[in-house]
C-alpha cells in the first residue's frame, strides 16, 4: 500500500470516528483531498486508492494539473477550486471546475454564471463566510451573507450548495467548534427560508472533528493525505 493510500484510509477512519462521536453517518461526510501544490502524479495515486474529489487554490497550477490528469485514460477526478477568487480568472474557473467554494460576492458568483459554458452542468457554489470577523480572513461579511446567499441562488447555470469557512486557527477544539457553530446555525436559517443547501465545507486536518460535530458535510484535507507542502507554484 503506498503512504497516500495509507494516509487516505487513516482519514476516513478519523471521519467515522468523529461522525460515530457526533452520532452521525460517516457516508453523510465528503472527504475532499486538497492537492495544491502537489503534482499530478499524487493525484493519480489518490484516484487509484479510490478517492475522486481534489481541491486546488492556484489557478494556474491547478489547470496544469488538471490538463495532465485528463491525459490518463479512465481518470476523471471531480475538481474544486476553493481559493480566492480575482475577477479576471472567473472564466477559466467556471471552464475547468465542478465546484468553486470561495465565492464571497455577488459579483464574482454572476460572472462566474454569465461564464458557465452552456454544455456543462451548472456550476456547484458555496458562499464563504468570514466567521472569525477578522480583517484579513477572505468571506462575506456574516450579516451580509444570508442576502448574498438569496442574490447568489436566483443565478442561473450556478447551484448554490452551500457555505464554507475557514475560521483563525486554534487548538482548543472547544474553540474550534464555537467558530463553526454560527455557520451552522446560519445554513439551517437559509433552508428554513426555501433554500435547498446541502454542503456545509468546513473542517481541515487539524480541525476535522470539531467541523464533524458541528454538522460539516465536506471536509477538505491535505497535509494529512499528501504530507507536508512543497513550495506553492501560483
Amino acid at each position: 500500500m503506498s503512504l497516500i493510500s495509507a494516509n487516505l484510509q487513516a482519514v476516513h477512519l478519523q471521519i467515522a470516528h468523529a461522525a460515530s462521536e457526533a452520532a452521525r453517518a460517516p457516508d453523510g461526510i465528503r472527504l475532499l483531498a486538497v492537492s495544491k501544490t502537489f503534482g499530478a502524479d499524487a493525484v493519480l495515486e489518490a484516484w487509484h486508492a479510490g478517492q475522486t474529489a481534489f481541491g486546488e487554490n492556484y489557478l494556474q497550477e491547478a489547470l496544469a494539473k488538471i490538463a495532465a490528469v485528463a491525459a490518463q485514460p479512465g481518470v476523471t477526478p471531480e475538481w474544486h477550486f476553493i481559493g480566492p477568487i480575482q475577477s479576471n480568472k472567473t472564466r477559466p474557473i467556471a471552464e475547468n471546475f465542478a465546484w468553486v467554494h470561495s465565492v464571497e460576492r455577488e459579483k464574482i458568483a454572476r460572472r462566474l454564471s454569465e461564464q458557465r459554458p452552456a454544455h456543462l452542468p451548472p456550476l456547484n457554489l458555496c458562499l464563504q463566510v468570514n466567521v472569525s470577523g477578522e480583517a484579513s480572513k477572505s468571506g462575506a461579511a456574516f450579516d451580509e451573507a444570508a442576502d448574498i446567499a438569496h442574490a447568489i441562488a436566483a443565478l442561473p447555470r450556478i447551484r448554490l450548495r452551500g457555505l464554507m469557512a475557514i475560521p483563525a486557527p486554534s487548538d482548543d477544539p472547544v474553540q474550534q467548534r464555537a467558530a463553526y457553530r454560527p455557520l451552522h446555525a446560519l445554513f439551517e436559517r437559509l433552508n428554513a427560508q426555501g433554500m435547498a443547501l446541502d454542503t456545509l465545507s468546513m473542517g481541515m486536518s487539524a480541525d476535522l472533528a470539531a467541523a464533524i460535530a458541528e454538522g460539516a458535510t465536506m471536509v477538505r484535507i491535505g497535509s494529512a493525505i499528501f504530507g507536508g507542502r512543497p513550495a506553492a507554484q501560483k
